[in-house]
């Protein structure tokens, strides 16, 4: 099993790539993400998901802009969701660039740490799947959230809004690993 890749290395090396971005857009805009409120981030999550399904089904792009970097922006987004459901949200920047980096990091512990625990339980299922399945999942867990913020946050029997961001991240760090796989193995 020596050429099986290592999942949480690549898993690590995807999320330093979105942290990367998110750092470098926090010395252009700071924190300005704080006056988001969680529906706003769900539909921003939407649209990227949405532009990935419409790249794939059409094939080409009208901007020049390829699926990695949408990928990319649901996991900040889907971390950004996080941070806003457990601070609430701002009418204006209250955090520095250092206190959002910490949450950032916080938050996308959490995140690999939910995936290694799942990996183990799937068994690395995630790797006979297609990337358009994990588009076609993304939208499936914004549609979810959607009607739980809808219903004020209440659930009866599923989990949380957090939950499904969560889910959102893992799921578009995978779609950054097969594309990353798949742009060095041509």
């Amino acid at each position: 099993m020596a050429n099986t890749p290592d999942t949480k290395q690549q898993f690590a090396q995807a999320m330093s790539k979105c942290r990367d971005l998110f750092i470098a857009k926090l010395g252009d805009y700071g924190p300005s993400w704080r006056i988001m409120r969680p529906e706003a981030i769900t539909d921003q999550i939407f649209i990227k998901a949405k532009r990935i399904r419409t790249l794939q089904v059409k094939g080409t792009s009208a901007v020049g802009e390829g699926t990695l970097p949408e990928f990319i922006g649901i996991v900040n987004y889907g971390i950004i969701g996080v941070i806003q459901l457990i601070k609430g949200y701002s009418d204006h920047k209250d955090i520095t660039n250092e206190e959002a980096i910490r949450l950032y990091d916080e938050i996308a512990m959490r995140a690999t740490n939910l995936m290694i625990a799942k990996n183990t339980d799937y068994d690395e299922a995630w790797r006979g799947m297609r990337v358009l399945s994990y588009v076609d999942l993304i939208l499936t867990k914004i549609a979810r959230t959607k009607e739980i913020e809808d219903h004020a946050g209440h659930t009866a029997v599923s989990e949380g809004i957090d939950a499904n961001y969560f889910d959102m991240v893992n799921y578009a760090v995978f779609g950054i690993i097969k594309l990353s796989e798949d742009a060095t193995a041509h």
